[in-house]
């Protein structure tokens, strides 16, 4: 179990964390009842918040933000000297969890997405750990809440006995929503994303070999060119050459960010 702390990769605090310490950091945060917000952060993820000085600043209010993807786990482990032997998945992340919650008894929520694939991702869940208890699941609005909304949203997840909530409102909304949901709730909210589809088994996730060497977003980019070429074809590129600037420490990348003005209410 390694956790060495977080470390800066591009003006954005990544925890060195491997599978055993996020987990363990994650179910204590569920069995105590106390307030977290946890992402799963690849290139896209940590790039938003690279180039959006007020999302930088919620990003580094994180309790934890694990290196999702494997070119975010190289960088820790290239600048910082982190050791780490894996990334930390979001996907892989969430079934862990699960089988720990099935485990120990704890209720968790799920919020976001569309109410079929919600549907799909009960039934996989309930199939691959018959004791989990789910005590609810609500889609995504695709819009933001009003603001009274926000309280009943919080409402209905603290009133379901939840210990853990997971949120698949894509990123970086799920991200602000964990971070703006973070003071109403006291329960560590995860932002997965492409959990949910891809554990409901409607979006096929790349081949290990692929992941392991740092491709998954090129078997991504071949699945969805039409959604996706954008956010690789433009980001990718640039974080390769920022990396570049901090690693000749030609650039300096402060952590600071600038607070929010106001809520932005993803629902």
């Amino acid at each position: 179990m390694r956790h060495a702390g977080k470390r800066n990769v591009l003006g954005i605090l990544i925890d060195a964390v491997d599978y055993e310490a996020a987990e363990e950091f994650i179910i204590q945060a569920a069995r105590t009842r106390r307030s977290a917000a946890i992402s799963a952060l690849a290139v896209h993820g940590l790039m938003t918040g690279v180039l959006d000085r007020q999302h930088q600043f919620r990003l580094n209010r994180f309790d934890l933000l694990t290196p999702d993807g494997q070119p975010v786990r190289w960088v820790l482990n290239a600048l910082h000297r982190a050791g780490l032997a894996d990334r930390v998945y979001g996907p892989n992340l969430t079934l862990r969890l699960c089988r720990r919650a099935a485990a120990e008894g704890l209720p968790i929520f799920f919020y976001g997405s569309t109410p079929e694939i919600l549907a799909r991702l009960e039934v996989a869940l309930h199939r691959r750990f018959p004791g989990i208890l789910i005590a609810g699941m609500e889609p995504s609005k695709f819009r933001r809440l009003a603001p009274g909304e926000k309280k009943e949203v919080a409402a209905r997840i603290r009133d379901s006995g939840a210990s853990i909530v997971f949120v698949g409102l894509g990123c970086p909304r799920q991200e602000v929503f964990a971070y703006e949901f973070r003071n109403e709730l006291r329960m560590p909210i995860l932002a997965v994303g492409a959990a949910f589809p891809f554990l409901a088994g409607m979006v096929p996730q790349a081949p290990r070999w692929m992941q392991d060497r740092g491709l998954e977003w090129l078997f991504r980019l071949c699945a969805e060119p039409r959604r996706l070429w954008r956010r690789y074809l433009y980001l990718n590129p640039a974080y390769v050459f920022l990396v570049l600037l901090q690693a000749l420490r030609i650039s300096k990348f402060p952590t600071e960010g600038r607070s929010p003005a106001r809520e932005i209410l993803y629902g």
